[in-house]
């Protein structure tokens, strides 16, 4: 997700002809491009992208688990 908000910003630079980025070459830019697609054809083809979603759905579940203990200990009561 970095790379597709650096290259969306690096694009509007050079439309822009902004700064340094005025001067570079289209293939610069779209090459972030590239780098963003191919980041994303590895997370899905390693299991990355399904490993994270696993592991913060877990840390929901402790969490959530953790809140249901406090709520039940003795002298804590919520009105």
């Amino acid at each position: 997700m970095y790379l597709l908000g650096l290259a969306i910003v690096l694009t509007l630079l050079k439309v822009a002809e902004i700064g340094p980025v005025a001067g570079w070459s289209w293939w610069i830019i779209l090459s972030v491009y590239g780098a963003a697609v191919a980041w994303w054809a590895w997370a899905d083809a390693s299991g990355y992208t399904k490993r994270k979603a696993m592991e913060k759905m877990d840390q929901r579940k402790k969490d959530r688990l953790e809140r249901q203990k406090q709520a039940m200990t003795p002298g804590q009561r919520r009105r």
